[in-house]
């Protein structure tokens, strides 16, 4: 990058620059005839000067010029007007001057805006293209929070200064320069008396100013420094809680806030000094206007037009001038913020642009070997991993690589997924260096997957196809509206010099997961998930999740027909109790109190959980109905119950488990409560401990809690206080609630809830389990198994996959490998997590889609299970950083001591 931000900014805006610079010098013409108009006015219409006669005239608008050679030249003769004439002529030609200044100032600034917000544009992708080129080690070296900052906001200033950076100077320095200019034409004395506080403004202020400069540098790198230890706190919280040093962590933050305010505060005294001292200089000038020009004045050397004329000129000579003073600060600002971005930037080994060139065509497979030759690696200390390690994986071969910690085979698969660059010797594919080749032939014909599983904020079907996503392979289709902005948006890009990849068109290599069309596609992630065995995990997901109904209309319908079947199902298995339905006419003896009432999901915060209890209208119709007395009777039961079976408990006793409207830590205020309640009236009781008590009711399941509390009367009067509930439901709310229908999906509810439209009776200790396998048969049998599966897939892993457990993200990581078609697959204790028997599975069945589909690659698989080894044709084993052994497990299991003593630990 250039090292100077000027030079940048004039080598990719040359045009633009020039363009506005005519403007500019264009824009100097209509500044300077309106210092002069103001003198004509006074000294013509208004006091009189050519007026001395009451029936005198003047030439308004005359056009003529007097050329060399030829003379006089009249293009029009002008109008002849008295004086109020002329007053109103002259004074509508100066509003018209303030117009067309006007307009010239919004037309450069805008185009300055545009011009900075380009080139802001620029540098930014700049920079992100420069990161995704750094070698791995920098990666080691930096956080990411500041270098996100560095991005995001430490550039931000340099796009504000990129329209400023020619046009400012040449703007406020001709409209400083065209004020100083008139009022010299006026009168010497006052232009010198002018230029001397210029002088003085320009050598003062500027010097006062470097101070700030360099406090400004030092709040940046204070500001960098604080988000990236926010952003270490945000990672590293667990181990922050486990070790109880919070308040360490506190007092870091107060004292680097309190390092930032010092700098903060020494800048605003520095800042407001500078000001102080500059607008005293501004304002002594007119002061000595007043006192020279009006003596002149006293004199006759100078008529009072001119005095008005340059008082007025000088009106406009601080702005400029201060403003001008502020440019200069501010290129020093952003030079130094542009130079310690670049510095940041511009490190050693920077992979070169043409390896990550796009490559949208199809890339032939490259059916050679893999080989390290004499390679040796070393980590960020120095220390070395591997030496003089030689080997080769031939196609067609599976390799388990074993070893005690940091043996080396972890090193060697760092290297050959290119994570880590050799210190010397080097990695090959066929006979190319492996780091010379294109990322379009080795990252997409060598898959490597590590037990560092990094996911992106999105569904899980975004990262299980990210590593399908190398070019774009079929464009977006737009409508006609929409067209006009993605033309507008390639223009821009263009002037940007970003590329014009539309990240809406299909990036998706099919071809690269082997297969040829997107409708082959569900078989693909079915395969993978299928050989990691997540697609259990992501089946559970689709029934926790709500269904889009809008792009599953067809599978919401197909769930409702569902229905049917499950009850066939049940009553065929005889387990027709299993599951208790909703019905319009009957209390549901397995959901709560609360669900009974609403007898529908919950699509507003309105009557959602404990708002429902405070929902003006719903305490209306509990009111009229009396239910609300009932329901607190009960909840006084209920806490009663609770308090004297559960107050003597552990909080970790497992009986709490089974307490779902109260929890360990509630028993204590609960009998606090009911101390203050004792023998109160229903009347005198207040809202708040109303809700309180009512909402341990809303909680209550008859069959799980067992405190015999629910009769069939209050069964009754529930279900018709419901149907009073919906059939008055006002406007306000119906959008707030999505009744439950037995010929309708609720799009609000679950899958499951959708599918059972009902709840799992509490008698069957594993009721779920079961109903769960039950539904699993149905989907498949009702060919409807990969839609519920696109449902999961459609689940949101979070930030890094947080959403997930740390065993789904393995999984999930090594399906991503999976499900792409390579030569070449290195897996690099990618499942350390999972059990040995789980791991045992995985392995086999992910050597077996592979080879399945490609009988020609390699796979090397760095095992944290040593007793897989005899699922691989050849097996390597490292100590100390050497290749120690090299062969198949037959013969290591003859001849190998070393290999004997691994497997065996």
């Amino acid at each position: 990058m250039e090292s100077r931000l000027s030079r940048y900014i004039w080598t990719h805006t040359r045009k633009q620059q020039l363009w506005i610079l005519l403007i500019v010098a264009l824009s100097m013409i209509p500044y300077f005839m309106s210092f002069d108009l103001p003198k004509q006015i006074v000294n013509g219409p208004i006091q009189g000067k050519g007026f001395e006669d009451p029936s005198a005239t003047q030439t308004f608008m005359a056009i003529s010029f007097d050329l060399p050679f030829i003379g006089q030249v009249d293009l029009f003769g002008g109008f002849q007007l008295d004086r109020f004439g002329t007053l109103y002529a002259l004074s509508a030609v100066f509003l018209l001057l303030v117009v067309i200044n006007g307009l010239f100032k919004l037309y450069i600034n805008t185009y300055k805006g545009r011009l900075g917000e380009r080139l802001l544009r620029r540098i930014r992708f700049e920079l992100v293209d420069r990161l995704l080129r750094f070698p791995p080690a920098q990666f080691k070296r930096v956080k990411g929070a500041e270098v996100a900052s560095m991005v995001k906001d430490e550039v931000e200033p340099l796009g504000g200064f990129t329209g400023e950076a020619f046009v400012s100077p040449a703007l406020l320095g001709g409209q400083a320069a065209t004020a100083l200019f008139f009022i010299f034409v006026q009168n010497v004395w006052l232009g010198l008396i002018a230029a001397g506080m210029v002088a003085i403004q320009g050598f003062i202020i500027p010097r006062m100013r470097r101070r700030l400069l360099v406090l400004g540098r030092e709040r940046q790198l204070t500001a960098r420094e604080l988000s990236g230890r926010i952003s270490e706190i945000f990672d590293g919280i667990s181990t922050i809680r486990s070790y109880d040093t919070t308040n360490y962590e506190r007092a870091d933050i107060a004292s680097r806030l309190g390092r930032i305010f010092k700098i903060r505060y020494d800048l605003y005294q520095w800042k407001f000094l500078v000001k102080f001292i500059n607008n005293f200089l501004a304002s002594v000038t007119p002061f000595l206007f007043y006192v020279v020009g009006g003596y002149l004045a006293l004199k006759g050397q100078l008529d009072i037009g001119q005095l008005v004329a340059v008082v007025t000129a000088y009106k406009d000579l601080p702005g400029p001038l201060k403003e001008l003073i502020d440019w200069d600060q501010l290129r020093q600002d952003v030079q130094v913020k542009y130079t310690q971005v670049v510095e940041q930037f511009s490190v050693d080994n920077l992979i070169d642009k043409a390896v990550q060139d796009v490559a949208s065509e199809d890339v032939p497979l490259r059916e050679e070997s893999i080989s390290a030759v004499n390679l040796s690696l070393s980590d960020d200390s120095g220390a070395r991993l591997v030496s003089n390690v030689s080997l080769s994986v031939a196609l067609g071969e599976t390799v388990a690589v074993i070893g005690s910690a940091a043996a080396g085979g972890e090193a060697v698969a760092d290297a050959f997924g290119r994570v880590l660059w050799p210190e010397s010797g080097k990695v090959t594919f066929g006979k190319d260096d492996i780091l010379a080749l294109p990322d379009s032939v080795v990252g997409r014909q060598l898959t490597y997957v590590s037990a560092e599983h990094y996911l992106f904020q999105g569904t899980l079907l975004d990262n299980l196809l990210y590593g399908l996503k190398h070019a774009p392979m079929r464009p977006a289709h737009y409508e006609a509206d929409q067209l006009d902005h993605r033309n507008w948006e390639i223009r821009e890009a263009n002037a940007a010099g970003n590329p014009i990849h539309d990240i809406h068109d299909d990036w998706i290599d099919y071809r690269a997961a082997g297969i040829d069309e997107p409708e082959m596609l569900p078989g693909a992630i079915r395969a993978a998930l299928d050989a990691v065995q997540l697609s259990r995990d992501i089946f559970e997901l689709a029934l926790r999740s709500a269904v889009d109904t809008d792009a599953h209309s067809a599978f919401a319908g197909s769930i409702v027909q569902l229905r049917h079947s499950l009850r066939e199902e049940l009553e065929k298995e005889d387990l027709s109790s299993l599951v208790v339905p909703f019905d319009p006419e009957a209390y549901n003896t397995e959901a709560t109190i609360g669900e009974n009432l609403l007898f529908g999901s919950p699509t507003g915060p309105e009557l959602a959980g404990p708002a429902i209890a405070k929902n003006p209208y719903f305490i209306s119709v509990a009111t009229r109905s009396g239910i609300d007395r009932e329901l607190y009777e009960m909840g006084l039961e209920i806490a009663e119950n609770a308090v004297d079976l559960f107050s003597d408990l552990p909080p970790d006793h497992p009986f709490f488990q089974q307490l779902t409207f109260m929890t360990a830590d509630d028993i204590p205020q609960y009998q606090l409560l009911l101390q203050k309640l004792k023998g109160r009236p229903y009347a005198d009781v207040s809202a708040e401990d109303r809700i309180r008590i009512i909402r341990l009711s809303f909680l209550y399941i008859e069959p799980r809690h067992r405190f015999g509390l629910l009769t069939p009367e209050l069964m009754a009067k529930i279900v018709a206080v419901r149907k009073e509930f919906h059939a008055g439901l006002p406007d306000t709310l119906k959008s707030a609630i999505e009744p439950y229908d037995p010929q309708r999906f609720t799009s609000s509810a679950t899958l499951l809830d959708n599918v059972l439209f009902g709840r799992i009776s509490h008698k069957y200790t594993d009721g779920s389990d079961r109903i769960r396998s039950i539904v699993l048969d149905l989907l498949k049998s009702h060919d409807l198994y990969e839609q519920a599966l696109s449902i999961g897939l459609g689940y949101n892993v979070g930030v890094g996959g947080r959403r997930l457990t740390s065993v789904q993200r393995q999984k999930l990581g090594l399906a991503r490998a999976v499900i792409r078609r390579s030569v070449h697959y290195v897996f690099n204790r990618p499942l350390p997590s999972l059990d040995h028997r789980i791991q045992q599975k995985i392995v086999t069945s992910t050597i077996e889609l592979i080879r399945r589909r490609d009988p020609n690659a390699s796979v090397v698989w760095v095992l944290s299970n040593h007793e897989l080894v005899g699922l691989f044709d050849r097996i390597l084993v490292f100590d100390k950083g050497k290749l120690v052994e090299d062969g198949t497990h037959a013969n290591l299991v003859e001849k190998s001591t070393v290999f004997k003593e691994l497997v065996s630990s």
